[in-house]
């Protein structure tokens, strides 16, 4: 038996100590005890060491959405009509699922048995599709997210009552659905669930809240008045680079929440998409304001080389790179529908004199700038943009054909986990005729990144991937002098679902399991997933016993008082097969 002592800081999470425990029987104890700490043993290379070759095998599934010159869903395409390209260089598909109106209409090997399997090559009969459920890495997470922050209530209200309608009628039994809001910081009002009227309901409720987009509007006002009275370019300047200070400091948490949910998505297997519902983002932050600058002092003006400092492509192209890496789509909504020009409000005309074509010109250069922002991120995922609409109904049918019609390619690439972004081109052979949609890349990441992913994943939504059957067990807190508490964590790990390394010279057969742990507390404060090797040496002669058994590894978490998540990711190395859990419990009384 070994054991070794570990110490890892985090917010809010601790890990004063890692021990391993001999195999175990099935049964847990009567009541978990914190292991005391011990000298690491000295790390020394072993000579007789046998050596194994661990094959990482990822493959990368691309999502495809085929339509007409009309947007119509395209269906009946093989696997061999397809041609797939990655950093412009062909790789062989290896992998193909095609889907038609939410039913498959690709046979899945893996369902079938010697007694019930069609003949060599005849597809499965009707009646065998229907039982076939939608495999994990195909089912469709949705997140409907509001932005409440960048929409005015009657926009938001509208669409809501759209979307509402949407979920309602186009979601299946195997779609996951999520609800969340940003107010100046992300808020989930519901997490994932399948059923749709949980989600409606949560639109009503947002209702009740107040949107600030129309203080937007009231500063935008303000500061278009400030120019057409200012006395001097340099004035006007002043009042535009204040106002796009104040813009560009507002996107960028917009923005950093988007970013927020893309990044908690990323361990979540399967589709997912967000349906983004804002009155726009602007691109370049205060870019109509500038022009309203030049209109009025035409060449003395020079504030136009200006507006660099604050443009946020640079961020947004990460946020999409990010997406695509996470396997995101984005289904962007401009709620602002059918757009007029402010100009033509009496309202928004204000005392002073107006130089002529002025306001029509910043008003076009304002809704170009907001739209840009929706369209760049729905065409870099593989989604669409509803622009210019007061009815978005018939735009959401034809996201719901994306959610029911398409086809997934997957092909492994030569490389893995080397932490680069790789582009990615799909074509239809000999048919030009047809409009192709995917994401434009991903990012090829590490087994250590794939497995922070997926702690994260479970400690902050109902999300467990669990094949190797581990367990884990949060005991009784014991509180300490400071106000801090110790909390004790068996991780039971089945010896017989592991894959085990023959080693002649010690006799011995050995794993390669790694832990990723993780804790979040109830202020949404969450830790970094720290890691630990759980090296499990078995002797030959008692592996057959073994195999009955589990082998335990604990821990220690020193955590605040009130309610904690723990979660954990476990990785066997060797067997290549990786299992995410988590458990609540609260911490002092």
């Amino acid at each position: 038996m070994r054991s070794s002592q570990s110490l890892f800081t985090a917010c809010g999470l601790l890990l004063v100590l890692g021990s391993f425990a001999g195999p175990a029987p099935a049964a847990p104890p009567a009541k978990p005890s914190a292991a005391k700490p011990a000298a690491p043993a000295a790390s020394t290379a072993k000579a007789d060491e046998p050596f194994v070759e661990t094959v990482n095998v990822g493959v990368v599934n691309v999502d495809v959405y085929v339509t007409d010159k009309k947007g119509n869903p395209v269906t009946g395409l093989a696997k061999n009509d397809f041609q797939l390209l990655e950093n412009d260089r062909p790789v062989e598909i290896t992998n193909f699922y095609a889907v038609n109106n939410g039913k498959s209409v690709t046979p899945l090997t893996s369902i079938e048995t010697a007694a019930t399997a069609p003949a060599p090559g005849a597809p499965p009969s009707p009646a065998e599709m229907e039982k076939i459920q939608t495999p994990e890495d195909q089912r469709l997470r949705l997140i409907v997210y509001i932005d409440n922050y960048n929409l005015r209530p009657f926009n938001r209200n509208r669409v809501m009552r759209e979307l509402r309608a949407f979920i309602g009628q186009n979601l299946g039994k195997d779609d996951l659905m999520m609800l969340a809001t940003y107010d100046r910081e992300l808020h989930i009002r519901h997490t994932f669930t399948s059923d749709p009227s949980l989600i409606a309901a949560g639109m009503l409720d947002i209702e009740k809240i107040s949107a600030q987009g129309v203080h937007a509007d009231s500063d935008r006002r303000d500061v278009l008045q400030k120019i057409a009275d200012s006395q001097s370019v340099a004035e006007a300047e002043t009042f535009a680079h204040s106002y796009a200070e104040n813009t560009f400091n507002d996107l960028s948490f917009s923005l950093d929440s988007l970013k927020k949910m893309v990044d908690a998505l990323a361990g979540m297997p399967g589709r997912k998409a967000v349906v983004y519902v804002s009155d726009g983002l602007q691109m370049i932050a205060g870019q109509d304001i500038f022009y309203a600058v030049q209109a009025k002092y035409g060449e003395q003006s020079t504030s136009m080389t200006s507006t660099l400092a604050y443009n946020v492509a640079r961020r947004l192209d990460e946020l999409t790179a990010q997406a695509n890496a996470n396997r995101i789509t984005f289904y962007t909504i401009d709620a602002a529908g059918l757009r007029s020009y402010d100009s033509t409000s009496a309202e928004n005309q204000g005392p002073g004199a107006q130089q002529p074509g002025m306001s029509q010109l910043v008003d076009s250069v304002r809704i170009s700038n907001l739209q840009s922002t929706l369209q760049t991120l729905a065409e870099k995922t593989g989604g669409m943009a509803i622009l210019n609409t007061n009815d978005a109904t018939p735009k959401l049918a034809r996201v719901a054909s994306d959610f029911k019609t398409y086809y997934s390619l997957g092909y492994t690439p030569p490389h893995f986990g080397d932490g680069r972004y790789y582009k990615i081109e799909v074509k239809v052979k000999n048919r030009k005729d047809l409009q192709v949609r995917h994401r434009e890349g991903y990012r090829d990441k590490s087994i250590e990144a794939l497995m922070s992913d997926g702690t994260l994943a479970a400690l902050n939504f109902p999300f467990e991937q669990n094949p190797l059957g581990v367990t884990l067990e949060l005991g009784e807190p014991r509180p300490r002098d400071d106000g801090f508490y110790l909390v004790p964590v068996l991780v039971r790990i089945p010896i017989g679902k592991l894959a085990l390394i023959p080693h002649e010279q010690t006799q011995t057969e050995d794993a390669r399991v790694r832990l990723f742990i993780a804790a979040l507390d109830s202020a949404g404060g969450t830790s970094d997933v720290q890691q630990a090797p759980v090296p499990i040496s078995i002797p030959k002669k008692d592996v057959e016993a073994a195999q009955k058994k589990q082998y335990v590894y604990s821990v220690t978490l020193l955590m605040r008082p009130g309610e904690q998540r723990v979660s954990i990711g476990v990785r066997d190395d060797v067997g290549a097969q990786a299992c995410f859990l988590s458990r609540s419990l609260k911490v002092g009384t």
